[in-house]
């Protein structure tokens, strides 16, 4: 029986083995023929699409990292990235130490209400919203985007963050209130210190989204100067349409910062996502 078990066995782990190579490769193809890309000229990229640079072409790295735009629309991006990170996650802990440690009449209903918004999508609502932030006067504002795109964030992160707040003991909280700490102070002092993997979950979820949005930035800044850099790749792609391997560069300068807050927090990711899971 054994004998049998082991090439069924083995056959499963090559299957597996295989479709993770797929997968990988389906991944790493595309961003290695971009950074190579960005290295080369319109006629390499003709002759030799997936070869090495021969001769090496630094200028388009080089003319974008020296251009102000680029910058601009970098610190655009790190903006309102970063301030719409820290709305999403104080607003939606705040909710979650509300629904996770505190019973009330229709708290399951506001609860599913939070819910159902994971189920309603972006773009249904682009329309009214353009037209609520003109009457607001929002536009062409960072908070034209800063909001919405922290509205749209709370429903994945209050179920994420009231989840892992449900698990720390009720001990713990007792323990603190008969220390005379109120609930405010437990929530600040306790419990947001030992939530701090699951915080790091939904920061990481919180940047990389705002960092990726494109249709919002596009609908609410007319104004070149509050551009982030997803609108500007786009600009940038139909300024240079004719110079793919310019457009390539830009993309993967585009890139590599989220790429790099990702490498940087992936455990973090990770675990708070398996904690929040296991509870």
């Amino acid at each position: 029986m054994t004998g049998t078990a082991n090439p069924a066995l083995r056959t499963r782990r090559l299957v597996l083995h295989l479709v993770c190579v797929t997968v990988g490769a389906l991944i790493v193809v595309p961003v290695w023929f971009g950074v190579l890309g960005g290295f080369k000229d319109n006629g390499q990229l003709s002759t030799n699409p997936l070869g090495w640079p021969d001769p090496w072409v630094t200028d388009n790295y080089t003319g974008i990292l020296a251009s102000e735009v680029f910058w601009r629309q970098l610190g655009n991006s790190l903006l309102i990235a970063a301030t719409s990170t820290l709305v999403v996650v104080g607003a939606s802990a705040m909710a979650s130490f509300v629904f996770a440690r505190f019973a009330f009449r229709g708290r399951e209903l506001v609860f599913t209400v939070f819910a159902v918004g994971l189920m309603f999508p972006f773009a249904v609502a682009i329309l009214p919203l353009f037209v609520l932030l003109r009457g607001m006067g929002l536009l062409d504002n960072p908070l034209g985007v800063i909001l919405p795109q922290a509205a749209f964030g709370l429903p994945i992160t209050i179920v994420i963050l009231r989840q892992f707040f449900r698990t720390i003991p009720g001990e713990v909280e007792e323990a603190a209130i008969l220390d005379g700490c109120t609930p405010f102070g437990f929530f600040w002092r306790i419990l947001l210190p030992m939530a701090r993997p699951a915080l790091a979950t939904v920061s990481v979820l919180a940047i990389v989204t705002s960092w990726n949005n494109f249709m919002l930035p596009l609908v609410v800044f007319t104004d070149q100067s509050w551009w982030t850099l997803p609108v500007g790749v786009q600009a940038f792609q139909g300024q240079y349409a004719d110079d793919t391997a310019r457009v390539l560069a830009y993309v993967v300068l585009s890139m590599i910062p989220a790429l790099g807050f990702y490498a940087v927090a992936e455990r973090q990711l990770i675990g708070g996502l398996a904690g929040s899971v296991k509870g």
